[in-house]
């Protein structure tokens, strides 16, 4: 099913995290994003200037309250990068991969 259709759920302690090789099948499913280890996924963006960086956060902010997902989130004058992986599971549940596909959808 198409990660963007889908709505991140809450997650309990206890639930095991995605091993690599689930990680990396996902990977294919949320393009420009990295896996850094084996509970994290990271994408890095470039804008124009520091407003329009901000206006990104802003939007990426928004759409983390509505899902109930947060990423970690770096801010350089024109650059982005966001991390995300579950702290409540100890590396990457779907949520991430749900988080990911929809902040595509603003920046594909």
């Amino acid at each position: 099913m198409d990660l963007t259709k889908q709505k991140c759920v809450p997650c309990e302690g206890g639930t095991p995290p995605f091993t690599r090789a689930e990680a990396e099948a996902r990977l294919a499913e949320i393009p420009s994003w990295n896996l850094v280890s084996d509970g994290e996924i990271k994408r890095a963006y470039k804008f124009r200037d520091f407003a329009e960086a901000i206006k990104f956060v802003n939007q990426v902010a928004t759409l983390a309250e509505a899902e109930g997902h947060h990423p970690d989130i770096t801010i350089a004058y024109n650059q982005v990068i966001l991390s995300l992986t579950t702290h409540a599971v100890g590396g990457l549940s779907i949520n991430d991969f749900i988080l990911a596909a929809k902040i595509n959808e603003i920046i594909p």
